[in-house]
């Protein structure tokens, strides 16, 4: 009977059967054993052979995003690259060829490979167990938000805002290209002094804090997170605001009768439940006096996507995470009686926006271990340097659609121009 051979040769001919050419990255494993390219990019290191049992068991992304969340597998080097270039495999783990099948065969003939299932990392959402969109909504909000105040500010920086920035200049700080890209909205929806502007999903509050002290609104911010609640109404006294900006903690489903004379969403849309984005638009649509304008910043997909059952996001980051086509979504406002002004594709931006974000955990990583666990921070880490690839390579982008609300006899109170605005 022949010993089975080292487990980087195992693991190196399956990932090369997958890959279709000779290992890329760097491989070494728990008996010591290496393979691929010495001078490669990445090393991607396998500390147990029970990460191999996971992927086993959930073939592509999740068992790979399970081994990494329970510190089973670590990459050295560059982690966007190897994303790069293991993605196909990942792929393709899913369906094994047949050519595959004998070098799967020899991976689990490894010592401790076999087995049975392990149980998913703590960081794993339970997403199967929610019930009701409402319930859905806060659960979805409560596993992604509410990880504390300190671990989003390491991450997110001074502006504390959770969405794509805009780079007037490609070497702006985040904190400028935040700032810019809150400018824009507000000069988008035209708002002026006095006007009263509703912004759903207003994570920290800094969107509401810029219309109110730079354009001088009257903002309502709505959230389901508590900790982003308490945190935009300390933000909004301290900087004498707490007349003008109201942070409430509420749900859009339960605006009732309030009248805006403009409405934002920025990073929330991505949120709304399939087959809600007409009842979202219409919701918002009936808190828009005539003339008011709305604003949607979100990610999309060409023909659009929701995050599969055993995906990675949905499982780990966005439990009720939704792409719509950016087509769709204007279809969708259309439908709830806004008329569509401006699409605008911000896609380049966001990678830059993720670039900063994980540098910045990066340069706080013990920090971020200490407030989230080191599982928790792990996550992260794979999904912005995931994200940027996602985006740098347009498997997604993110859009901002302009709508307003026509008063009257079609007049829409719109500029001729952009120029009107920006």
């Amino acid at each position: 009977m022949t010993s089975p051979p080292p487990a980087a040769a195992a693991v190196g001919s399956l990932a090369e059967s997958l890959l279709r050419e000779p290992l890329p990255f760097g491989l070494r494993c728990w008996d010591g054993s290496r393979a691929g390219p010495a001078d490669a990019k990445a090393t991607l290191v396998l500390h147990s052979p029970l990460a191999l049992r996971r992927v086993l068991y959930a073939p592509g992304e999740l068992g790979f995003a399970r081994s990494y969340a329970a510190g089973e597998l670590d990459v050295e080097g560059d982690l966007l690259w190897l994303i790069e270039v293991a993605r196909p495999a990942l792929r393709q783990a899913k369906a094994l060829r047949p050519a595959s099948l004998a070098r799967a065969r020899q991976v689990a003939a490894l010592e401790g490979v076999l087995g049975g299932p392990l149980p998913p990392p703590p960081e794993e959402a339970r997403v199967a167990r929610w019930r009701g969109p409402l319930a859905r909504d806060k659960r979805g909000t409560a596993h992604h938000y509410d990880m504390g105040n300190e671990f989003y500010r390491l991450v997110l920086g001074p502006s504390m805002t959770y969405s794509c920035a805009r780079f007037v200049h490609p070497d702006d700080t985040l904190e400028a290209a935040q700032e810019a890209k809150h400018d824009l909205i507000c000069r988008k929806l035209g708002l002026e002094p006095g006007m009263r502007l509703l912004d759903v999903g207003c994570g920290w509050g800094t969107l509401a804090r810029h219309a109110a002290s730079r354009y001088g609104a009257k903002v309502v911010g709505i959230t389901l997170s508590p900790a982003q609640r308490d945190w935009a109404l300390a933000a909004a006294e301290e900087a004498g605001l707490a007349g003008q900006v109201e942070i409430r903690l509420q749900h859009f489903r339960e605006l009732a009768g309030e009248q805006f004379d403009a409405v934002c969403s920025v990073g929330m849309y991505e949120h709304v439940g399939p087959g809600e984005a007409e009842s979202y638009f219409e919701t918002l649509h009936r808190a828009l006096r005539p003339g008011g304008r709305l604003l949607n910043h979100a990610i999309s997909k060409p023909g659009g996507s929701h995050y599969g059952s055993r995906s990675f996001l949905l499982r780990y980051v966005f439990p009720n995470g939704r792409l719509r086509d950016v087509g769709a979504t204007a279809q969708a406002m259309q439908r709830a009686g806004l008329e569509v002004r401006d699409v605008e594709c911000l896609r380049e931006h966001y990678g830059l926006t993720l670039r900063a974000w994980v540098a910045n955990l990066e340069r706080h990583w013990k920090e971020a271990e200490a407030l989230v666990g080191p599982g928790r921070a792990r996550v992260w880490r794979l999904y912005m340097t995931g994200s940027i690839n996602s985006f740098e390579t347009a498997t997604i982008a993110v859009h901002q659609v302009l709508g307003v609300k026509l008063a009257p006899g079609g007049r829409s109170g719109m500029p001729m121009t952009r120029a009107g605005w920006r």
